[in-house]
């Protein structure tokens, strides 16, 4: 017995390792990380080096906690203002993406593979959700700078659409076990009350939850050592009763590690560090569970199926659906595209589609090693093409803030303000003498070995190791104070336009200028209001605006979303990609309004070239980059 509890442990710890050095490979060719776990687990499970793992309870039960700690940390790791930029696109997607995801696969499902039809929504409904881990890893891998709004849409659908998911496949693997062939009527009324009830139930005790993590934890005077245990614990706690009454857990450990991470928690800067690697050993357990179960022997006899119901799901389900849901929404057709294609199939639909073995299914097995496969070809084609085709698709903005070395440091009792240690980067805005503000208190600058006062070094110099005792909602002002430039890529030189144009000014000074065919109401506005108003009433970094012979680019925004910096351009820019499909609806009333109005405009002879007595165009200054 003793000798079994060395080796367990043997083994155990050494697939950990190798996983975790595996990452390096990730990180350093850009390669699914996802897939190098799987692979480890095929590699040494009863096709590989021969490890017996076939108990279907504990994988599932073992994929359920780490699933709980991973949905946690993905919730206290989401701010709000991500939430509110992109929930309505990614709850729409979560939500009704799932649904038509699950209904358009099971359909090809049941003609490809020998299963029903209820046997295929139940395939159609385990691989319906994507996997967050994959996708952020390789937006970091890739060192991918994509544009904010697609990548909060992405990481919060990839946070809520699990809970869906889970609840459509347990409820059609109870109905699939006992035999039951209900009406369609009947069924559909029986998902959308369970679904509600399932949710609400999961909404309740989730908000409940996470409002009495954070007070416990700024009532109870734990050790910090103890405290990142104990926030843990109580996530468990909240997924398992949510669970236990007839919620969703997933649901509620999701939203508890929302409220809990976006409020005035204490010793936050511990356990955010604490849940990144609580995240990374939960995916790593997961996957490697996950990979042990499979059985390679079993997948030649539906390979062919369910690579078709690979390309299927990517090519075909997975983009109508989205267009589907994002219809309503102004978001711009290369931004749908990549949102359709970045919808990577991971652990959570390998770990659903235990399910069916659990219920004692027929075809449980069949089901499984489908959606195994799936997987693995999500991964191996839309894993190494997601930075490629975010480049393709112009998503990718030059970097706002360069190299930053920053320490945040935890005080006690300190709940509201933060002691930040920054070193002076070459180049930075401090170094070349910018002042830094009132509201933040320098209380110590080490130089060369000595520590010193503030008010005694005078300006900072390259290298000084700056502590600043400041609120916890300034520090983003900071960081742009003490982050050195960002390193322009020669292909950016030109992104931001060649003038730099103040928010503030006309918009009848554009047209006066370059006679871009401003409406008369569009010219009371401000230049700022008339950006955000062709871009749907929400403006972001690098978005851009093409009216007429110019081309404004949004410089920068404030935290408030209001347009502060604007730059503009008369040479066209690279051509992004044209997309002949995902036409929202807010494009197909802007374009049946711009050919009323010019149906209605008289023809004009074109303006060939600014006049003397033009007023000055709304240019402050010239720019070579950003």
């Amino acid at each position: 017995m003793e000798h079994a509890i060395y080796l367990v442990t043997l083994v155990g710890t050494a697939l950990v390792v190798a996983a975790a050095f595996s990452s390096l490979i990730a990180f350093r060719f850009g390669a699914p990380l996802l897939l190098l776990f799987l692979c480890i687990g095929l590699a040494t499970g009863t096709d590989g080096l021969g490890i017996e793992f076939d108990n279907a309870r504990v994988a599932y039960f073992a994929g359920s906690l780490a699933l709980a700690v991973i949905l946690f940390d993905s919730g206290f790791g989401t701010p709000l203002n991500a939430l509110r930029q992109a929930a309505g696109p990614a709850l729409s997607l979560a939500t009704f993406g799932v649904l038509l995801t699950t209904g358009l696969f099971g359909a090809a499902a049941y003609y490809l593979l020998d299963l029903s039809w209820l046997e295929s929504f139940l395939l159609g409904a385990a691989v319906a959700s994507t996997d967050a881990a994959a996708v952020f890893f390789l937006l970091r891998a890739g060192e991918i700078n994509l544009r904010e709004r697609v990548r909060s849409t992405l990481e919060v659908e990839s946070g809520t659409n699990d809970p869906i998911a889970i609840f459509l496949t347990i409820t059609l693997v109870e109905v699939i076990a006992a035999h039951a062939n209900p009406e369609t009527n009947v069924l559909i009324a029986n998902l959308v009350l369970g679904f509600l009830v399932n949710m609400g139930l999961g909404a309740v005790v989730g908000i409940l939850g996470g409002l009495g993590i954070v007070r416990l934890v700024d009532r109870l005077n734990l050790d910090h050592g103890l405290l990142p245990i104990f926030v843990l614990t109580l996530s468990l706690m909240v997924f398992a009763a949510a669970g236990a009454i007839g919620g969703s857990g997933f649901l509620a450990v999701y939203l508890a590690g929302l409220i809990a991470g976006n409020s005035d928690i204490r010793a936050v800067t511990i356990l955010k560090r604490f849940q990144d690697g609580m995240s990374w050993l939960a995916q790593i357990i997961m996957f490697l569970i996950l990979g042990l179960f499979a059985t390679p022997s079993q997948f030649p006899a539906i390979m062919l199926p369910a690579i078709a119901l690979g390309l299927f799901l990517m090519f075909i389900a997975r983009p109508i659906a989205v267009w589907l849901c994002l219809i309503p929404f102004r978001l711009p057709r290369p931004e749908v595209a990549f949102v359709s294609w970045v919808g990577l199939r991971g652990a959570v639909s390998i770990l659903l589609a235990i399910t069916p073995l659990l219920g004692g299914l027929e075809n449980g097995r069949t089901i499984f090693n489908a959606a195994f496969i799936i997987v693995l070809v999500s991964l191996v084609i839309q894993g190494w093409t997601v930075g490629p085709l975010a480049r393709r698709l112009g998503l990718i903005v030059p970097a706002r803030l360069g190299p930053l070395d920053k320490v945040e440091l935890e005080l006690p009792g300190s709940a509201h303000h933060e002691l930040l240690a920054y070193r002076v980067a070459q180049g930075s805005p401090v170094a070349r003498g910018e002042r830094i503000p009132r509201w933040a208190r320098p209380s110590l600058v080490l130089r060369d070995g000595r520590s010193m006062r503030f008010q005694d070094m005078g300006r900072l110099a390259a290298g000084d190791q700056v502590y600043i005792f400041v609120p916890d909602r300034y520090p983003r002002l900071l960081d742009k104070l003490f982050a050195s430039r960002a390193v322009v890529d020669p292909e950016d030189a030109d992104f931001f336009g060649a003038f730099a144009v103040d928010p503030a000014r006309s918009a009848a000074e554009l047209e006066a200028a370059y006679a871009p065919g401003l409406t008369e109401a569009e010219q009371k506005q401000t230049v700022g209001a008339l950006v955000t108003a062709r871009l749907g009433g929400h403006a972001e970094y690098a978005d851009r605006v093409l009216i007429g012979p110019i081309e404004l680019i949004v410089r920068d925004v404030d935290d408030k979303g209001r347009i502060t910096g604007l730059g503009l351009s008369f040479e066209p820019t690279a051509p992004v990609a044209r997309v002949p499909v995902f036409l929202s609806a807010g494009e197909i009333v802007d374009r049946l309004a711009a050919f009323i109005r010019d149906w209605r405009r008289p023809v004009v002879p074109q303006m060939a070239a600014k006049t003397d007595d033009a007023p000055e165009p709304p240019v402050e200054k010239a720019a070579t980059g950003s």
